[in-house]
């Protein structure tokens, strides 16, 4: 397994992403997490792990942004199991929960999935078969001279006119 990509923050409040050699906003960061791409930021001065800060800082902001996903009862919670006994219970908890929650979550897409691209192939199969014999089937009348099914009115052939009887006739050079 590779290496996590290094992120450095400086003091100037800046991430640097080492990889790209390119200044990155939390918005980055946050498609680093989406892409599944591992990484590790690293304060620049002191070289100290500080990924969970800059993960707190994008979920801070995705929370103001839309929907919040923490409650504040949510949060009430979580504050109170600091410093408590259960602390690390907590923790493993939630890391398990969440775990759990996005590999049904992953399954339950997998599924839709593949619901949904077997039942549009055969969709696609029936509407292509239908199609078919609906061509077919107005070739023939075309070509026989046979009644139109849907008006049940005589279909012009090419190169063929009417005579006053009603029959078709071939045109006189």
């Amino acid at each position: 397994m590779s290496e996590p990509r290094v992120l450095k923050k400086y003091p100037n409040r800046r991430l640097y992403d080492t990889a790209t050699s390119k200044y990155i906003t939390l918005e980055d960061v946050r498609r680093l997490v989406l892409d599944g791409v591992e990484f590790v930021v690293r304060d620049a001065k002191t070289d100290e792990d500080i990924t969970r800060m800059i993960l707190l800082q994008v979920i801070a902001e995705q929370e103001e942004a839309g929907q919040p996903i923490f409650t504040t009862p949510i949060l009430t919670q979580i504050i109170r199991f600091y410093g408590d006994a259960v602390q690390g219970l907590a923790s493993e908890f939630l890391q398990r929960s969440l775990s759990a929650f996005s590999e049904q979550q992953r399954l339950f897409r997998q599924q839709l999935d593949d619901v949904m691209a077997k039942d549009a192939l055969a969709a696609v199969g029936d509407l292509t078969r239908r199609n078919l014999a609906l061509w077919e089937q107005m070739q023939g009348a075309w070509f026989r001279g046979d009644k139109d099914p849907e008006t049940e009115e005589d279909r012009p052939r090419p190169g063929v006119t009417k005579s006053k009887k009603g029959r078709g006739s071939r045109p006189r050079p």
